[in-house]
């Protein structure tokens, strides 16, 4: 492929001089073009109502969730894997989030090891990636080996499969039966999709967990439930929740928490059942 092609790799003329310019304005400059991010992501809200209907039904099966992409594609899908068990109190194998050359990968560029194609399927296999399962590959460009790779052995077992990339019509859209396509055009900097590809992306698949979480009960109202209080920040977070969800008071939900092992959910629960005694 010419990756020149590709409108990621675009120069972008909005800030061919952003050099010259004074900090504020360049701040201005990047900020008015982050904003194309969110309007990207709107443009795709359907397809990706029918990715978290596929996630849910698939999850409510059985079924897990996994990321897979390399550099900051990889990251943001471990990043949001890592934030679901503390968040929605679920398994951390729920939703797993992997990352071309592991990881040493999180904290270093390994550029290379995104083009080991065979460390995808390798990667997989590890953790027993099987045909309940659904996986989302995520590459700015559409075009990254060991995503496509990945996606084509998802495939081949026959598993649900969702691509998350910025550029029109690419290789992994075309592998994958939901195609989340959030163009943000040419970056502030050319070529570097850490900026509103990875803004965009990281917003999708904020969207993915939130709202299947939602579906799955792992919400009421607008409050985590399924938190669980594990440091002294969700202990507050859990204790807060507990007396927004009951109208009790800050002893009586922290009474609750300590007799329901720091789970918020347990302790509604238990509070509620008190009153209806």
């Amino acid at each position: 492929m010419d990756l020149s092609t590709l409108t990621t790799e675009q120069r972008n003329p909005a800030t061919a001089r952003i050099d010259q310019l004074d900090t504020l304005s360049m701040l201005n400059l990047i900020n008015e073009e982050d904003k194309k991010a969110a309007l990207a992501v709107e443009r795709v809200l359907p397809d990706i109502a029918r990715a978290v209907d596929l996630i849910t039904s698939k999850i409510t099966e059985g079924g897990r969730l996994f990321y897979i992409g390399a550099g900051t594609s990889g990251r943001l899908g471990v990043l949001d894997a890592s934030e679901c068990p503390p968040t929605f109190g679920v398994s951390p194998h729920l939703v797993q989030g992997i990352i071309a050359g592991g990881v040493r990968a999180l904290v270093n560029s390994l550029e290379g090891a995104e083009d080991n194609r065979e460390r995808a399927i390798s990667d997989l296999e590890e953790r027993n990636f099987s045909t309940g399962d659904v996986l989302v590959g995520i590459a700015a460009s559409g075009r990254t080996p060991y995503v496509l790779s990945g996606l084509e052995y998802a495939k081949s077992l026959d598993a649900s499969t969702i691509a998350v990339s910025c550029v029109e019509k690419s290789e992994a859209a075309a592998l994958a039966d939901i195609a989340l396509t959030p163009v943000t055009g040419a970056e502030v900097i050319t070529g570097s999709t850490r900026m509103k590809a990875g803004t965009a992306t990281k917003m999708v698949l904020n969207m993915l967990t939130t709202a299947t979480m939602i579906k799955l009960g792992k919400v009421c109202g607008n409050l985590m439930v399924d938190v669980r209080a594990t440091n002294d920040k969700l202990k507050d977070r859990a204790r807060r929740i507990v007396m927004e969800a009951t109208g009790c008071s800050s002893e009586r939900a922290i009474e609750a928490l300590k007799a329901s092992d720091g789970y918020a959910k347990a302790a509604i629960e238990l509070i509620m059942s008190s009153k209806n005694d």
